[in-house]
């Protein structure tokens, strides 16, 4: 089988690549820029127009992951960037599809396409709402450029925070628990949706394996609020308990740190129904046990 990844140089992709490869499959990441040393074979494209790169996508499994890194301050150009850099080198793989036809496409998004849902429970077949631009604004549209592809199958793969080490996400947090600023965030209730590295993976390889369709939401069966969150890392990496911050300060914080503080303040609590009900067994679902795995138990 071969398995290829628009955007496989990111943490996560080289993750999926890793996985399919372990198993003797072949690999090929669409990359702008080949040629740097790196463990699986790469394929030059510009992400817009179809070349000579177009003919890796026939019968292939394609997980498309291109697009800039999310975390980074709400303006008007950075969310334009987000959205672009989705949604162009989306619509190249579409025409591309349309002479050579992948046997499943893997849409990748994000449960942040719920924007921020408070304590309802989100399944996938929650209503996406308007906002905020740099959730729902970028997720949709991404989603949206996919449906013209020609393809055998599409999975819209809605993934949460994926716990792993060297994501941007987890080694930021896990920073300011370090620096004694791992208190409860605000008032510490919004919803997290999360889900181990592994059970990502175990998520993927199943949708590949079964006749699934549509909306995945890619989480573990056991959100948690953000208090808890901060308390269990606070735990694993060995800090006493730490002052509340506030939206004020979390909002001054995150402009100097160049990231987006609606990442922090709002929340989703995702269940992924659709994944339990066709049988996926999680190995990691709940947060206490995933974060003994990545830090150690307490």
């Amino acid at each position: 089988m071969k398995v290829v990844i628009p955007g496989g140089r990111g943490t996560l992709g080289q993750r999926m690549a890793a996985h399919f490869s372990s198993a003797g499959n072949d690999i090929v990441v669409l990359t702008r820029s080949p040629g740097e040393v790196f463990p699986f074979r790469q394929v030059g494209w510009d992400g817009r127009t179809v070349d000579e790169w177009a003919g890796e996508l026939e019968d292939s499994v394609l997980i498309n992951l291109a697009g800039e890194l999310v975390d980074r301050r709400p303006t008007n150009a950075n969310i334009a960037l987000l959205r672009n850099s989705r949604v162009q080198p989306t619509r190249a793989l579409v025409k591309a599809s349309h002479t050579y036809k992948p046997r499943l496409w893997v849409q990748a998004s994000s449960t942040a396409i719920y924007g921020d849902a408070g304590d309802a429970v989100i399944t996938e077949d929650a209503a996406i709402p308007s906002g905020p631009p740099q959730m729902s604004g970028v997720a949709l549209p991404w989603e949206e450029a996919a449906k013209a592809a020609t393809t055998g199958r599409q999975v819209i793969f809605r993934m949460s925070l994926v716990l792993d080490r060297n994501t941007v996400v987890l080694d930021r947090l896990a920073l300011l628990v370090r620096l004694g600023l791992g208190g409860r965030i605000s008032t510490g209730r919004q919803w997290v949706s999360w889900i181990h590295v592994r059970d990502m993976l175990r998520a993927l390889q199943f949708v590949v394996d079964n006749e699934i369709e549509g909306v995945v939401n890619v989480t573990s069966p056991n959100p948690v609020q953000n208090e808890t969150l901060m308390k269990e890392l606070r735990q694993h990496l060995n800090r006493p308990w730490a002052v509340p911050m506030p939206a004020p300060l979390v909002k001054m914080g995150a402009w100097f740190m160049g990231s987006d503080p609606e990442i922090a303040l709002t929340g989703r609590r995702c269940l992924p129904v659709r994944l339990i009900e066709a049988g996926l067994d999680f190995e990691l679902p709940h947060l206490g046990s995933a974060l003994d795995d990545l830090f150690g138990p307490v």
